[in-house]
């Protein structure tokens, strides 16, 4: 059987349920457990699939085609399993499952309520996760904030697993904060106990406090929010702030975390050390020999989170190659109107990555124009690749209204265009070309080297694809087009010879990156950025 964690949170957002709920999975199968975690989302939408980055950050697109909240993202980064569509629930989904079912008369005529029927079907598919995963333990990150309406559901749903499920099955973890007031030079526990009584008037009690905090926790102040929280002391977890996220795993791991949970579920497991997660992971990430300044030009620039897993894949790609990769943000609008030449001159590499609609675009284009012409290492994902296709198109290859047919239907040359089975698709979601399609690489190119083999799987999110019209020309004037999905014949990979590193692709590898194995074009586009940086240009 397997054991469930469940991770809630209180008295603000954005405390790192995810980062902490990946945390706690690394140090759990470094014990020689399977792991997996599933994330619990109180949305109504039925995935993020629609919704603006800026209202909800990256999606994360699993291998099986599910658009689903970012930690998934940041749980694959750090345990070994991979998710799937059965790793994310929203409240949409659970509603129109139990909906649905009403309809079609499961119920047999039952008044269909919060209590059962909600939340048995929120139970029925955290079961599920574990049973499709087969794990040892499940994670549960429940979203939002403690005292939030939206949660309850999930909430209860958690409580009902230990009745259901037996003590030993269960464990509960609320992540909270202590505050450090600088005005008063004191730390704070009060946020900690009013948002450990919340959850307990849900009917929960914690089994494990871990506290965000800038400064150490005191003896006395463990012993004061295990007094008023009704856990041990040795139950109170520090979580102080650290320089990196990859850190976390150890902090928890010196506080013997993993050990207090282990003994909670009387499990008894191999013994274990993250030596080498700190020596090839950590220790680069905290003193690299080298530095690089590469840009990302993008629209959603103002949201950390809308690009979370490019910005982690060129840190993956730092470590890799033992350099700290400083990324400076570009609004892509501000280079449509002022140019490009003021913001990238200093820059190493550029990569410009994915996205919707017209704004911006243009702003794109001269980014990928002066990388190309400059001769500047350059990485192009899924939008970044169209972009690159129609720059291309325009200044090497004379077609001046050269665009995609997204931003301009009538252009007279639509290099980028609409699938045909695409334009008969009404509903936006879940409707695009998503999760892990095959694609075949040409010998005696880039991607070849940097793959090391003919055939890969990567993972897309887009709808709109290279028009295949005007590959001859673009070949004709010095592009290769290095990689096609071969059921189709669709483009997935272009890059230029004449340059250091051009480079652009239709899918998205940085889902595919981890700390402590780079993806190889993002490797390689930090090392060509540094073999830049060394050289006088």
């Amino acid at each position: 059987m397997a054991k469930y964690i469940f991770i809630s949170g209180g008295v603000i957002s954005s405390l790192g349920k995810g980062i902490t709920s990946a945390s706690i999975g690394k140090i759990l199968e470094s014990r020689g457990l399977k792991v997996t975690l599933m994330k619990c989302d109180p949305y109504i939408n039925v995935d993020p699939g629609t919704m603006n980055p800026y209202q909800h950050g990256e999606v994360y697109v699993t291998e099986d085609g599910a658009e689903t909240d970012l930690d998934l993202g940041h749980y694959e980064r750090f345990i070994s399993t991979q998710m799937t569509k059965f790793n994310n629930v929203t409240t949409g989904q659970v509603y129109n499952s139990v909906i649905s079912k009403e309809r079609r008369g499961d119920y047999l005529g039952k008044t269909i309520q919060v209590i059962p029927h909600i939340t048995n079907e929120i139970k029925e598919r955290i079961k599920k996760a574990a049973q499709v995963s087969g794990c040892d333990i499940l994670l549960v990150e429940i979203g939002g904030t403690v005292g939030d309406i939206e949660s309850l559901p999930f909430l209860e749903a958690a409580r009902q697993f230990r009745h259901d499920m037996g003590e030993d099955n269960v464990l509960y973890i609320h992540l909270t904060l202590v505050p450090y007031i600088k005005c008063a030079e004191e730390m704070k526990t009060k946020p900690t106990q009013h948002s450990v009584g919340t959850l307990r008037e849900i009917g929960i009690q914690p089994d494990i406090l871990i506290c965000r905090t800038e400064k150490p926790l005191s003896l006395e102040m463990k012993e004061k929010i295990s007094l008023f929280c009704n856990v041990r002391k040795e139950e109170v977890i520090e979580a102080k702030d650290v320089d990196s996220i990859y850190q976390l795993p150890l902090v928890f791991k010196n506080q013997i975390l993993d050990e207090i949970i282990l003994s909670h579920f009387n499990l008894i497991c191999k013994s274990s050390d993250l030596k080498e997660w700190e020596k090839n992971v950590v220790d680069k990430v905290i003193n690299p020999k080298d530095k690089v300044v590469i840009a990302v030009v993008g629209k959603y620039i103002g949201l950390q989170d809308a690009y979370k897993s490019i910005y982690e894949a060129l840190i993956h790609a730092g470590i890799a190659n033992d350099s700290k990769v400083e990324i400076r943000k570009i609004d892509s609008e501000d280079i449509q109107k002022h140019g490009a030449s003021a913001p990238l001159k200093d820059v190493s590499g550029i990569l410009v990555p994915g996205g919707f609609g017209y704004r911006g675009i243009e702003g794109k284009v001269k980014a990928i124009q002066f990388a190309r012409e400059k001769k500047i290492p350059f990485l192009g994902l899924c939008l970044g690749m169209q972009c690159a296709v129609i720059e291309f198109s325009r200044h090497a290859c004379g077609l001046k209204d050269a665009n995609s047919t997204e931003f301009k239907p009538k252009t007279k040359y639509p290099v980028i265009s609409l699938l045909v089975e695409q334009k008969k698709v009404k509903d936006l979601g879940g409707t695009m070309r998503l999760g892990a399609y095959p694609c075949r690489i040409k010998r005696k190119t880039k991607a070849f080297g940097l793959y090391n083999k003919e055939l890969i799987q990567e993972r897309h999110r887009h709808r709109y694809e290279f028009n295949n019209k005007y590959k001859k020309l673009l070949e004709k004037n010095g592009m290769v087009f290095s990689g096609v999905y071969p059921k189709r014949n669709l483009v997935e990979i272009v890059e230029l010879k004449d340059h250091p590193y051009f480079i652009a692709v239709q899918f998205h590898p940085e889902f595919k990156s981890k700390p402590d194995k780079s993806h190889p074009l993002f490797r390689e586009f930090i090392k060509a950025a540094l073999d830049r940086s060394k050289v006088k240009v």
